[in-house]
């Protein structure tokens, strides 16, 4: 089921572009929301649906929630799909 939430989640183009934008470092959800031309409530949804899939963390700075990148997860999908694809070799 992780692996459904993940796929998921990256099969958005706006969370796909948050998750680069986090790759430069941790930032908050308004300052992720400057980048987009949609409501504060969208990218809240989005944001939402990356820390279910665990793609992103989030901690409390006073006011603010600021996300950071889990790029563990983003490993295991690499791995994953390098075993599916295999080495080539017909054994």
């Amino acid at each position: 089921m992780a692996l459904q939430n993940t796929l998921k989640a990256l099969a958005d183009p706006i969370r796909r572009e948050i998750l680069n934008l986090l790759k430069e470092g941790s930032m908050s959800a308004g300052e992720i929301t400057n980048y987009f031309d949609v409501t504060a409530a969208s990218i809240s949804r989005h944001l939402s649906v990356l820390k279910d899939a665990d793609l992103i963390r989030d901690t409390r700075d006073g006011k603010y929630i600021i996300y950071e990148l889990n790029a563990s997860v983003l490993e295991e999908i690499m791995l994953w799909i390098t075993e599916l694809k295999g080495d080539g070799r017909n054994d």
